[in-house]
């Protein structure tokens, strides 16, 4: 049997959906709802407080307050789950990706997620009716995802072994330009005192087919390596090997 890991959300609002619809209708051209989720399309980057990680806050009066509140709830559940991104928007929404601690993959179980759903919401409504943030405030809470981005370096020893998506650059001769490159890569090793990392090519489908259908990876491929400095790593991903 094959098993396969899903990005899996919860969503939590206590609008009703044709409240909800009839709100979505009345935006015209002018308002800023669409540019909340121009970024659901775009490659993740580290630290971006989404697909990438990190922290993203946009600035808003009640921001730094919801984020203490949401750290605080992730403290409770022991050190068994931890905030992988955090975002706030402008029209009033959280976005929260959560990460099982004590798994070697680190995705979290949909009950992970409606347990710090539950108990991140009625924080949240603490803070509603003591006036310290807005009331129409909307939740969203979901996993990593499958094809999670690495952070660097904090992440190299949990996903060692785990083929990646590597996208860096190089510098030319003259050290003047950079050129940038990419592929699935795995991690032969890394240094955290002299912050490099040491790639090789991955053994996955579609490097083996380069080599020619139904062949594995050819000696030039398996003998190939490439060390790179931390900030020359553009994005760092797991890859899906399907």
């Amino acid at each position: 049997m094959n098993c396969f890991e899903f990005d899996i959300k919860l969503y939590c609002s206590y609008d009703k959906l044709d409240v909800f619809i009839e709100e979505f209708e009345s935006f015209d051209e002018d308002d800023d709802f669409q540019d909340d989720y121009l970024d659901e399309d775009a490659e993740p980057r580290f630290g971006d407080g989404g697909g990438g990680g990190g922290i993203s806050l946009a600035g808003t009066a009640w921001d730094k307050e919801v984020l203490t509140i949401a750290e605080e709830v992730s403290l409770s559940f022991d050190g068994e789950l931890g905030i992988y991104a955090f975002k706030t928007l402008q029209n009033s929404a959280i976005r929260v990706r959560i990460e099982r601690l004590t798994n070697k993959s680190g995705s979290p179980t949909m009950e992970d997620i409606e347990a710090f759903s539950n108990a991140y919401r009625e924080r949240l409504n603490q803070a509603e009716a003591a006036g310290s943030i807005p009331v129409d405030i909307s939740l969203e809470v979901s996993s990593p995802g499958l094809e999670r981005v690495v952070r660097i370096p904090q992440d190299l020893e949990r996903f060692k072994d785990r083929p990646m998506y590597v996208k860096y650059t190089t510098r030319e001769d003259d050290a003047s330009s950079s050129c940038e490159h990419d592929g699935v890569l795995r991690l032969e090793s890394f240094d955290l005192e002299a912050e490099r990392c040491t790639w090789g090519i991955a053994d996955v489908k579609v490097n083996r087919e380069k080599a020619g259908k139904g062949r594995p990876l050819n000696k030039k491929q398996r003998e190939w390596r490439i060390t790179t400095p931390f900030d020359s790593l553009l994005l760092v991903r797991i890859y899906a090997d399907f």
